[in-house]
C-alpha cells in the first residue's frame, strides 16, 4: 500500500479531487498555504494500492496545469527605497510525494 501526498494550486483542486473520486480514488483535502507566494494550495491525501499509484498520478497530472501569472513584488534597495513592481511566475501543476505505508486499519 502507498500513501500519495499531492500539492496542488487551490484553483486546480477541484478538478483533481472530482477526477480522483471518479477514478475510485478516496481523497482527504487538507488546505495549506505555500511557503514563496504564500497563495493557497490544497493537499490532497490519497492511499491505494501498490498497483494504483500510476492512475492516480496520471489523473493529478491531467488535471493539474502549470500556468503564468504575474504577482506584485517588492524590492528593497537598502537605502529606505522600497518598490513594487510585477512579477511573472509560473503556479499550477502539482508536486507529488509516494511513501510505503507499512499498515492500514480503517476504523
Amino acid at each position: 500500500m502507498k500513501m500519495i501526498t499531492a500539492i496542488v494550486n487551490k484553483e486546480d483542486a477541484n478538478a483533481v479531487c472530482n477526477a480522483l473520486t471518479k477514478g475510485g480514488f478516496s481523497v482527504t483535502k487538507l488546505s495549506t498555504t505555500g511557503g514563496f507566494l504564500m497563495a493557497g494550495n490544497m493537499t490532497l491525501l490519497i492511499g491505494t494500492d501498490d498497483e494504483k499509484v500510476d492512475k492516480c498520478i496520471d489523473l493529478i497530472a491531467s488535471c493539474s496545469k502549470q500556468r503564468k501569472e504575474v504577482v506584485p513584488s517588492t524590492a528593497s534597495y537598502g537605502i529606505g527605497v522600497t518598490t513594487a513592481y510585477p512579477l511573472e511566475v509560473t503556479v499550477g501543476g502539482a508536486t507529488v510525494f509516494v511513501t510505503n505505508v507499512e499498515r492500514f486499519e480503517k476504523l
